[in-house]
């Protein structure tokens, strides 16, 4: 993994979005060089081609950090990752802090209102199971990335503008770059929009913490790629268009049907290279964390030349991260 360990300074890590949205930069990368050139997310319309399949991730961020207190008065914080398979008032979670947060233990919100009951420890990472014990939704937050040291004065613009299907604890974060206005530019230029839902999960943005990439293990995320939206990426493909993926979130989602033939469940899928893209032929995504499952799925797309497009974009000013400029990449080699 110290293949995968760049410098990343901390003033290049983007601490506001832009403004508007797709007035973001960015670095297309399309042929097989490895320099790219600049341009702007406004531009996009004109970068596709009439034919072009662009698809999004329309999933929703859900308010899931809760900030709460035990009853006997200390602070006490749960984020609520996806629900469990146990019943509809139980959900996995993160909780801190987790040792002085025994079984049993019940949180309640600023009013008084007992919202959650700490359950057992389950599996890696030290999730935990919760039990709702009202609608939590109310006192909750959306959760932004660590990285991110100031918060954000409107929830919405950790939003996409197409968000739909609620679950997400994390953004798909390419998509915050578009706006209506550019989609229906694109759409009158004669490129297809689709939409994909996968769950974004916190493990699709943890570093990889092994030496081997091969040892990683990476959790399930579920997804959910219509028929209709399958049918549409393989008719583009069969008469020349691109399918334009927008966001990892969204390559997964379709590298997962054509792995496994299922248009919806639970996808562990690990690309890292060499990977066989069966769908995908353009990438719009953001700059990524040293060390992460996201810079391995870049390589495998775009090749070895990743590292010197990330130089290029760190040497010029690119803002990097969630709320950073963006990439437009083809296949390499």
């Amino acid at each position: 993994m110290q293949d995968y360990d760049y410098g990343l300074p901390e003033a290049a890590i983007a601490q506001v979005p832009a403004e508007p949205r797709d007035s973001a930069r960015l670095l297309v990368c399309i042929g097989a060089d490895a320099v790219g050139i600049d341009h702007r997310v406004s531009e996009l319309d004109t970068l596709l081609a009439p034919g072009d399949l662009l698809v999004v991730n329309d999933t929703r961020v859900i308010p899931a950090r809760l900030r709460l207190r035990k009853e006997t008065g200390g602070e006490a914080e749960v984020l609520l990752l996806e629900p469990a398979e146990s019943g509809p008032d139980e959900w996995v979670a993160l909780v801190r802090p987790g040792r002085r947060l025994p079984e049993g233990t019940v949180l309640v919100d600023g009013d008084g209102q007992p919202l959650v009951v700490i359950g057992a420890r389950r599996g890696d990472g030290g999730t935990r199971r919760v039990r709702l014990l009202a609608e939590p939704w109310a006192a909750g937050e959306v959760p932004l990335p660590p990285y991110l040291h100031h918060g954000i004065a409107d929830a919405e613009r950790y939003q996409t503008v197409y968000a739909a299907h609620p679950g997400s604890v994390a953004a798909p974060t390419a998509g915050l770059h578009l706006t209506h206005d550019l989609l229906e530019r694109c759409r009158q230029r004669g490129i297809g929009f689709a939409t994909v839902d996968l769950t974004v999960g916190l493990d699709t943005f943890r570093p990889v913490i092994v030496d081997d990439p091969a040892d990683h293990v990476i959790h399930t995320e579920a997804y959910r790629v219509d028929a209709t939206v399958w049918e549409a990426c393989q008719r583009t493909r069969a008469s020349g268009g691109r399918v334009v993926a927008v966001g990892t979130t969204t390559v997964r989602a379709l590298e997962s049907v054509a792995a496994t033939g299922g248009l919806a469940g639970r996808t562990d899928l690990y690309i890292r290279a060499p990977y066989p893209f069966a769908v995908v032929d353009l990438l719009l995504t953001n700059f990524h964390l040293p060390r992460s499952t996201l810079l391995l799925l870049v390589e495998a797309f775009a090749g070895p030349r990743w590292r010197a497009l990330y130089r290029q974009a760190l040497d010029g000013g690119y803002r990097f991260l969630s709320f950073g400029d963006a990439m437009l990449l083809g296949r390499g080699a």
